[in-house]
């Protein structure tokens, strides 16, 4: 009976609330919420559809990584687009994503992925790694079109290649890159 009663004094104890918040005098807020931005000029634009690149790589066999560790390098483009070099005659890019702990500086695979044992990396193409997380050296800008010549390759993990315990089947790997105009 003590439960019958509390249930049927919660719509009145809920409703006197709801018509004492009501009551509350508006004067009581307090202006504690700033917001502040900058708005700038990039100088350049990213052509339409490189801002979501999709890489199909070379299929690749563990035996492959247990021999060489890694995979060659399989290169894209970002394409940059009416570049204004008053407004900033270099550009930097930094990838980001999941890192993969066994591989420091790669991404892992997403979630769902088949394989295992395996991390994606990116390099400049002259082989020099871009880390996750890390700016890259500057490229210099030219006015109108310009290029930011990448590549893509897959590691195995070591414990991965040591135990040759590289797991087999599709994978994918997400990154987010940003540009920016020091």
């Amino acid at each position: 009976m003590g439960h019958e009663m509390m249930h049927k004094g919660w719509p009145r104890a809920g409703l006197a609330l709801l018509l004492s918040v009501g009551l509350i005098p508006k004067g009581l807020a307090a202006d504690n919420l700033r917001i502040k931005g900058n708005l700038v000029e990039e100088a350049c634009t990213i052509r339409p559809g490189d801002e979501a690149i999709t890489l199909e790589l070379w299929d690749l066999t563990s035996k492959h990584l247990y021999i060489n560790t890694r995979s060659q390098g399989k290169g894209f483009k970002l394409h940059l687009e009416d570049c204004n070099t008053t407004v900033g005659n270099t550009v930097t890019i930094t990838f980001g994503g999941r890192e993969n702990p066994a591989l420091p500086g790669l991404l892992a695979l997403d979630a769902g992925s088949g394989a295992s044992g395996i991390g994606v990396g990116i390099e400049t193409p002259g082989n020099k790694p871009l880390p996750l997380n890390t700016v890259s050296d500057e490229q210099v800008l030219s006015d109108g079109s310009n290029v930011i010549e990448l590549k893509a390759y897959v590691q195995g993990e070591p414990n991965a290649i040591r135990d040759q315990t590289i797991g087999h089947g599709p994978y994918t790997v997400t990154s987010t890159f940003t540009l920016d105009y020091p």
